[in-house]
């Protein structure tokens, strides 16, 4: 594995990963990395770490499916009724609400 970019920096993390790597750091920043929030160095050593990283790998790949999935779930349309039937049921709660 080359380690060099994690290496330089002080994370407060040992080498806990089979690799001899810092898997709680890279597991610490998947999510920024996959919602590609970081910082272009940051994301280059996690996508480093990741393919020297069997373990990591695949926790990375389970997340990544998983994201896929919610957001092809989120992407749908609810039926127009159940819309209007919820809009309404929240229409029924703020009179009541204010009374």
């Amino acid at each position: 594995m080359n380690s060099a970019p994690m290496e330089g920096k002080d994370t407060g993390a040992k080498a806990d990963g089979p690799c001899g790597c810092d898997c709680t750091t890279a597991r610490e920043r998947l999510y920024l990395f996959l919602d590609q929030e970081i910082d272009t160095a940051s994301c280059a050593e996690i996508q480093q770490h990741i393919e020297d990283c069997s373990s990591c790998l695949t926790e990375y790949d389970v997340e990544r499916i998983v994201k896929s999935l919610v957001h092809r779930s989120c992407s749908e349309r609810a039926p127009e009724t159940l819309v209007q039937k919820v809009q309404f049921a929240i229409r029924t709660v703020e009179v009541r609400t204010e009374r």
